[in-house]
């Protein structure tokens, strides 16, 4: 009986061992076998190759190796110089204009002719903070060949010009100024057609004004006043004929009875009066600029309030770079050159002449060239 209760005890004792691990795994949540990741995974192993060890024989030395670039420069670093600005301003200016008229078998008539007028231009001004320099030359020359008669001169002028200006501040446009004009020509005048007398040389007339007042010139303005109650006129015949004749104003040579010269002209007259110039430069339409100049004198001593006028304006037009037009008037008017001279036979002068407005008009398109 007591073997059987043995036997049941340990029949009873392993039975319920063996249920221990299935109420375990089955009260569990973690499953047994992990789940697969499904995730790609784009990383690719490279496995690192090796190399076999070179050996060094004995005896052999390492030397480094010399390399040498055929096809390239050498590297020079340039060091930028500093340059001082230039405080001037220039313009070179030629120009040429030209007219020609032909005729062949023309019934209405006509005479061929050719017309050919230059003109160059050199402009160099200085201005830096108080101080202004302004230098100009015009050289202007033109002729008229006509079928039936010899070369004729239609204009000659050499005008050269310097102001030097000083002010107080920058924002004053008023300058304490020195002003010097030369004006002469280049070749013989004559009154056609006569060619044998010459009416007028180089530096017969020759017109110098030297003096010192004050300038207002405005900023970007093209705008030039000069305004002198002291300014010297200096007119120079250095032609003794034309001297000895009293022309433009110097004092004639004197004579006896019979026309010989006892003391001949002087070559120079001197005045001394109140000079007014006026320049102004304005681009007044597109491709079109007036230019005007106007100088007044008058003397102190021989005869004040008689004004002395030269006024020149002329209207330019640009047609391209090279191709301008030019419309173009001058009025002179100065009482120490006479018109209408009349001489007697033996030389002696009848009747001085009179003073006269002179007038000179100008069109003509041609070439004008900026250098």
């Amino acid at each position: 009986m007591k073997v059987k209760s043995a036997n049941f005890l340990a029949a009873l004792f392993l039975g319920i061992m063996a249920l221990l691990p299935l109420q375990s795994v089955a009260q569990d949540s973690i499953p047994p076998f992990p789940e697969v990741d499904t995730t790609k995974v784009d990383t690719i192993v490279i496995r690192a190759q090796q190399y076999k060890i070179k050996i060094i024989p004995r005896g052999v030395n390492l030397t480094v190796p010399k390399l040498t670039f055929t096809g390239t420069k050498p590297l020079i670093r340039r060091k930028k110089k500093f340059r001082v600005p230039s405080f001037w301003t220039r313009e070179n200016e030629f120009t040429l204009n030209l007219s020609e008229v032909a005729f062949v078998n023309w019934n209405a008539g006509g005479d061929n002719s050719v017309s050919a007028l230059g003109g160059l231009k050199f402009e160099r001004n200085y201005k830096f903070r108080y101080f202004q320099w302004d230098n100009s030359l015009v050289i202007r020359y033109g002729v008229n060949a006509q079928e039936g008669r010899q070369l004729r001169k239609t204009d000659d002028a050499i005008r050269l010009s310097s102001t030097i200006g000083y002010r107080k501040d920058t924002l004053n446009y008023w300058f304490y100024s020195v002003k010097a004009n030369f004006n002469t020509q280049i070749s013989n005048g004559f009154k056609y057609p006569d060619r044998s007398t010459p009416i007028s040389r180089f530096m017969a007339p020759g017109y110098l004004f030297f003096g010192a007042g004050t300038s207002y010139i405005p900023e970007g303005k093209g705008f030039n006043l000069y305004l002198s109650p002291t300014s010297l006129k200096a007119t120079f015949v250095l032609d003794q004929d034309l001297a000895n004749d009293g022309a433009f104003g110097v004092k004639k040579a004197i004579r006896d009875d019979a026309g010989n010269i006892i003391t001949p002209g002087e070559n120079t007259f001197i005045e001394f009066g109140i000079l007014i110039n006026n320049t102004w430069k304005k681009e007044i339409g597109k491709n079109m600029v007036l230019d005007h100049r106007l100088n007044l004198y008058t003397d102190y001593l021989r005869s004040f309030g008689n004004v002395d006028i030269d006024w020149e304006l002329n209207l330019n037009l640009k047609v391209n770079e090279y191709i301008k037009a030019n419309i173009g008037t001058q009025i002179i008017y100065d009482d120490d050159i006479l018109f209408n001279e009349v001489k007697a036979d033996d030389g002696s002068i009848v009747d001085p002449g009179q003073p006269r407005i002179q007038f000179r008009q100008l069109l003509g398109v041609g070439l004008a060239y900026n250098f």
